[in-house]
């Protein structure tokens, strides 16, 4: 008869510990850190125009740094200013939260405002 315990301890038997540098490293693809950063815009928008393009993010990696920028089309009239802020501040907080890269800048460059109506106020020209 043969016994299966020995390989069985053998499995259970504590690993030698690896040196941190020995370990490798995690990489992550731009275009996942371009993804996140497009889904964090949408979520800071919240509900975008009928007619408006979901936002779309470009970044540049550089070792643990990125730089975002985000194109997005906004409902008009608005606060501009505040809005781009918000995406700022939301793209920022959740690659920084994700991906644990250091985030040096989010420019958001804002490629079409649509009108959206507003009840009781007329629409078009008036005489």
């Amino acid at each position: 008869m043969t016994s299966v315990s020995a390989g069985a301890a053998e499995l259970r038997r504590p690993r030698a510990a690896v040196p941190p540098g020995e370990r490798g490293a995690t990489r992550i693809a731009d275009r996942v850190v371009a993804k996140i950063a497009s889904q964090a815009a949408r979520e800071a928008l919240g509900a975008l125009p009928p007619d408006a393009a979901p936002p779309h993010a470009s970044v540049v990696v550089h070792h643990d740094t990125v730089r975002v920028r985000v194109s997005l089309d906004l409902g008009y009239p608005s606060d501009v200013g505040h809005q781009c802020a918000s995406v700022r501040r939301h793209v920022t907080q959740r690659v920084v939260a994700l991906v644990g890269m250091e985030v040096h800048e989010v420019a958001v460059q804002v490629e079409r405002l649509h009108p959206v109506p507003v009840p009781g106020v007329a629409q078009g020209r008036t005489q």
